[in-house]
């Protein structure tokens, strides 16, 4: 007699047998919601700076495991940009992502959405050796929460893209933005002109520095006008970012940029060193005003010369401020310049370091209908395995904390300054309207140099109003 266990086995292998033939019954497709949710997506990111081939690799490798997801991208001159972003989300017609200033996102708070806790988005495979079948199932991604972008990103970013989403039923904490690069502050220098003078290497404090700009400083002894300039420092509209230059050095300086409620506190002594006598915030603006005075012997640079970058492209110029995104368009446009990349120069020692950020952060708008599968490109795109590649093709530096990331960055000749500044690298709030505060930052310069008050502290006192305007006016 045959046992049932025989029996059993003989059925199992049947009914195995016969699903590899059977068109339906054995073989169910997955998850049928899946199955319902599978449709085609197209997104839309509109962004500025980078062109479509930067970020290919990451649209293509998305798409590969999304085959039914689209991403048109979009590139904007930066003059055009924001006008053109704000016509768009006002007429419901904007990108489903798009990129910001990490000086904009408060400003955009209204206008976009952060991601829900939970993001499910359907796939299609195809599995089955003999017969091929097409199966639906979800994959899931965790969004990114606030806690964990303190610990995988820079310290700066979380302080700018992480804020409390007051719609939701208890306010809570919402990551609103990834960044996919950071950029910081550096010090671009002539070799040549540094060479002519006998300096050997570019200075580390700022003490050294106005020395070296005495050194390299050539003016006509006659007319006095100068001929070159040791630096590019000391007035407003003519220095390249000269808000976030005479910004750092406040910070250096440790003033207090804003107080526990927000407000601008650059005209303030910093509660940690009550005893001071001047502002810190005072020093600075002197500091950077003194390149621009005729009567001091570090005078190099005043409002009569052309755009600091211009300048220092042509010759000119032996110290330049700007960012790495500047090291292409020096390049292309001087290409035989001598050019050397240092980091920025420093006040005290490593507890007082500070240096600038300077970046972009990816972002999703309220209004888009896939907001779902926006952020979960973002999150895809952001994670480390697959930025590396965005990162090392494009010559960019990391917004990610990652040891791997960062060192990689050092090793880099031309990135290796500017990354050695990634964890020391700070921002900071000044209001919704960011171009206000800056202008602000402009009279304040022009106040003094001008001599339209009396004290540098009047015009200190007098950007503080402005800046916390820009900070109260919400748009």
């Amino acid at each position: 007699m045959v046992s049932r266990k025989i029996i059993k086995k003989v059925l199992v292998s049947f009914l195995s047998f016969a699903c590899l033939f059977s068109f339906s019954g054995c073989t169910k497709g997955g998850d049928s919601t899946a199955r319902t949710a599978y449709k085609p997506i197209e997104l839309v990111w509109w962004s500025v700076w980078e062109n479509e081939d930067n970020v290919e690799n990451l649209i293509n490798a998305y798409t590969a495991i999304h085959p039914n997801v689209s991403i048109e991208y979009k590139k904007f001159r930066y003059a055009e940009y924001e006008n053109a972003l704000l016509e768009a989300l006002a007429e419901d017609r904007g990108p489903d992502i798009l990129t910001l200033h990490n000086t904009w996102l408060k400003r955009y708070k209204s206008k976009i959405v952060p991601p829900v806790p939970v993001i499910r988005t359907p796939i299609k495979k195809t599995t089955g050796t003999v017969k091929k079948e097409e199966v639906y199932e979800f994959l899931t991604r965790n969004s990114l929460t606030p806690a964990q972008m303190r610990k995988l990103y820079l310290e700066v970013v979380a302080k700018d893209a992480v804020m409390i989403d007051e719609n939701a039923e208890e306010p809570v904490e919402k990551v609103w933005g990834i960044p996919l690069a950071m950029d910081t502050l550096v010090m671009y220098y002539n070799r040549d002109l540094l060479n002519n003078v006998g300096i050997v290497e570019p200075p580390t404090s700022w003490e050294p520095f106005a020395r070296d700009v005495e050194k390299i400083t050539k003016i006509d002894s006659e007319t006095g006008e100068v001929l070159i300039s040791g630096t590019a420092l000391g007035t407003a509209q003519n220095v390249e970012r000269s808000f976030d230059i005479l910004s750092l050095l406040m910070m250096q300086n440790l003033t207090p940029m804003t107080d526990s409620n927000g407000n601008a506190a650059f005209n303030k002594i910093p509660s940690s060193l009550p005893d001071l006598e001047v502002l810190p915030g005072l020093n600075a603006l002197n500091y950077y005003l003194q390149f621009a005075s005729p009567s001091n012997t570090t005078y190099c640079w005043n409002d009569q010369k052309p755009n600091s970058f211009e300048s220092f492209i042509k010759g000119q110029v032996g110290y330049f401020f700007g960012y790495m995104y500047h090291y292409n368009l020096i390049k292309a446009q001087s290409p035989k310049l001598n050019l050397g990349i240092a980091k920025v120069p420093q006040v005290g020692g490593e507890n007082q370091k500070a240096n600038y950020a300077n970046y972009w952060v990816e972002t999703v708008s309220k209004k888009s209908k896939n907001a779902n599968y926006a952020w979960d490109f973002l999150q895809f795109a952001t994670e480390e395995s697959n930025i590396e590649t965005y990162l090392t093709v494009n010559k960019k530096l990391p917004a990610l904390r990652s040891t791997k990331l960062i060192n990689k960055a050092l090793a880099d000749e031309i990135l290796g300054p500017s990354a050695e500044q990634l964890l020391t690298a700070r921002s900071w709030y000044h209001g919704y309207d960011s171009a206000l505060a800056e202008e602000a930052f402009a009279n304040m310069v022009e106040d003094v140099l001008l001599g339209r008050v009396e004290e540098p502290v009047e015009a200190i006192n007098s950007a503080v109003d402005k800046v916390n305007y820009s900070i109260y006016a919400k748009p």
